[in-house]
């Protein structure tokens, strides 16, 4: 077995009302499309430790993978659900149209808003980095050597991108991750190294891809 920790992040299938903001609003994924989920399933390790958020999006979308995978291959456990990999809480922000958010508050060009700048009622993007970094340091150590899946969500995946490279966190926001693509974080052992062997990788054929929809 390898000393090092290879992640596997994918970020979950497309919410149906993406017209609302919806953070750490509990809704429901579309894992309609059975061709995307079968070449996600093609490209992750069968001998992997499952995560998901707590949320449900990212759960139901776990399960579409592990579906479309062998049966010899797949999960024998539901995944363990991880509440500090949820997305970024957006306090009243969450199920305000998503449109007439962005024509009255001010702009950021890849997120909601500045990394610093904490919704009413919410956390920012920094304060969701700082949730992040100690559950992948506790996880890497519990499961060193392993291969770990984990079905989380654009802002978690962009947070992560920030602790292993240790990115500012407005630069950080600059990644694009789209929904059901696979992002690889290689943790090194000896000193804490990460590698960055793919982000946003989107192995189904081009007519598959789903529309991009935002956080």
């Amino acid at each position: 077995m390898s000393h090092e920790t290879h992640w596997w992040w994918i970020r979950h299938a497309p919410v149906p009302d993406n017209v609302r903001i919806y953070g750490q609003e509990d809704v429901d994924s579309d894992c309609s499309n059975e061709e995307v989920f079968r070449a996600v399933a093609h490209e992750i390790p069968k001998d992997a430790v499952w995560l998901t958020s707590n949320l449900v999006r990212t759960v139901q979308t776990a399960n579409a993978i592990a579906a479309a995978m062998d049966e010899k291959h797949r999960p024998r456990q539901q995944p363990l659900k991880v509440p500090e990999f949820a997305e970024q809480h957006l306090g009243e922000w969450q199920g305000l149209d998503r449109e007439g958010f962005y024509r009255t508050h001010r702009k950021a060009p890849f997120w909601f808003g500045p990394a610093n700048e904490r919704p009413p009622g919410g956390e920012s993007f920094d304060d969701l980095i700082a949730r992040v970094k100690p559950a992948i340091e506790r996880i890497t150590k519990e499961y060193a050597g392993r291969n770990i899946v984990c079905v989380a969500h654009g802002g978690t995946i962009k947070a992560m991108l920030a602790v292993s490279l240790e990115l500012s966190s407005d630069r950080a926001l600059a990644f694009n991750i789209d929904n059901c693509s696979i992002t690889r974080a290689d943790h090194l052992p000896g000193g804490g190294l990460w590698r960055i062997p793919t982000v946003n990788h989107r192995p189904w054929p081009h007519h598959a891809v789903a529309p991009r929809v935002p956080a």
